[in-house]
């Protein structure tokens, strides 16, 4: 058995869109690991990578990766440090870049028969032509979380989806199909589905700002829905979270047709394998749910940190 580690690095911060949700996962783990008993060092991530090497001297036992977006769950940071040989939480390199990737991720999981949404991929420029597919449709940066960029496309909507000026998450887009009902998602922990959460926002969709802002959105723990249903979004998790090689935490989001009462109104909507740790994060409120403390929840991460090379 690998000695328990005495020195943890969190890595928090970043440059991606969000850059301030991971500092407040970051400290809060940082926080929960100090009262643990860890020595801790808070690392901001910057693209300098000769300071993060300075930042890494001299070099923990464990890195808890915080980070969240482009650059922190992409596959990025853990290319960097498996090079340089060391543990952290979390999914490597592989299964950090094509879970980041939504298409790539739906191709990869419907050839296990993981129903998603019908979509495509499509340019900006396509996007802004007219409307590519009938509404309602989601319009989604193929390679952000946290519903950064998200739109939905109703019928009758009278502004472009995509604003050519401040537009800034790639060339591509991805457009999917609206599935109408509610939003569910399953934290996998490890090899289990820890529980089905319902999210009802109080208004519009469960957005960037209805994720991070208090008093924006209910969470049903566990879920009102038939079994069938609780149990066919934890299959498909747990079996997404396999299929792509993750590792540690992730949680897979889904929606839930509630006009079909069994399994079938189910769909994945995307896998993220960096989820948040803030106060109104999912993934902690779906294991106190089950007994397990935030730092109980912080201290398995960092107990069961790999390098994946």
């Amino acid at each position: 058995m690998t000695a328990k580690p005495q020195h943890v690095a969190v890595l928090l911060g970043g440059w991606s869109a969000e850059r301030e949700v991971s500092l407040v996962s970051g400290a809060a783990a940082a926080r929960a690991l100090r009262e643990s008993g860890y020595r801790v060092t808070e690392i901001d991530v910057s693209r300098d990578l000769g300071a993060l090497m300075a930042a890494l001297t001299p070099r923990p036992d464990v890195v808890f990766n915080a980070l969240h977006g482009r650059g922190g769950e992409d596959g990025t940071i853990q290319g960097v440090l498996d090079i340089l040989g060391l543990r952290y939480t979390h999914s490597g390199m592989v299964a950090s870049a094509i879970a980041m990737d939504k298409t790539l991720t739906k191709r990869l999981l419907e050839s296990v028969g993981v129903r998603s949404p019908k979509g495509m991929v499509a340019t900006r420029e396509q996007v802004l032509a007219g409307d590519i597919m009938p509404a309602p449709y989601v319009l989604k940066p193929n390679n952000e979380g946290s519903s950064v960029g998200i739109q939905i496309v109703r019928p009758g909507d009278n502004r472009d989806p995509v604003d050519a000026e401040s537009w800034n998450h790639g060339e591509t887009v991805l457009i999917e199909q609206y599935i109408p009902g509610r939003d569910l998602t399953v934290a996998v922990m490890g090899d289990r589905a820890l529980t089905v959460t319902e999210i009802r926002p109080h208004s519009g969709f469960y957005d960037y700002s209805a994720k991070y802002t208090d008093g924006r959105a209910t969470h049903l723990v566990p879920a009102p829905a038939p079994q069938a249903v609780l149990d066919e979004a934890m299959r498909m998790a747990l079996l997404a979270h396999r299929t792509l090689g993750c590792a540690g935490v992730s949680r897979s989001d889904f929606r839930w047709d509630d006009a079909i009462k069994d399994s079938g109104g189910v769909y994945f909507l995307e896998i993220n394998t960096q989820p948040g740790m803030t106060p109104l994060s999912l993934v902690p409120e779906q294991a106190a749910h089950l007994g397990i403390s935030f730092a109980e929840l912080v201290v398995w991460m960092v107990e069961n940190a790999a390098c994946h090379v």
